[in-house]
């Protein structure tokens, strides 16, 4: 069993940054891959950024292609905490943001078994 809490959202401008953890309880932290996804009013989860669980200190991440160069997904195993720096917010980055924990490293959203309550992050223009 694992229990994600997410914090660090908010309501920042346009061009601005914010960061985003993700706390992760249990032992078996390192095993999961963690993933980010958001979800906006009116529209389906989508996948943001996933990290893979480590492997042999190899850091291995995927974006979504509209967030690639902006946005940098992290994770602290020593602190069970995921991040999501998030660089040059866009108002098309509003949504609730969501960290995820699976056993694969995968993009799809029901392959994560466990899921945070979500973090608001709001981008006005």
């Amino acid at each position: 069993q694992v229990q994600l809490v997410e914090s660090g959202g908010g309501l920042v401008q346009a061009g601005d940054s914010l960061r985003l953890s993700c706390a992760a309880s249990g032992r078996t932290f390192s095993r999961y891959n963690m993933g980010w996804f958001r979800q906006a009013p009116g529209k389906e989860r989508e996948f943001v950024a996933a990290v893979r669980a480590a492997s042999w200190g190899v850091i291995v991440t995927d974006y979504e292609d509209s967030v690639k160069g902006r946005f940098t997904i992290s994770r602290d195993n020593a602190k069970n905490t995921v991040y999501l720096q998030m660089n040059n917010l866009k108002p098309e980055d509003t949504a609730v943001y969501y960290c995820a924990a699976a056993e694969k490293f995968i993009r799809i959203a029901s392959f994560y078994d466990y899921w945070g309550q979500g973090t608001q992050v709001t981008v006005s223009s």
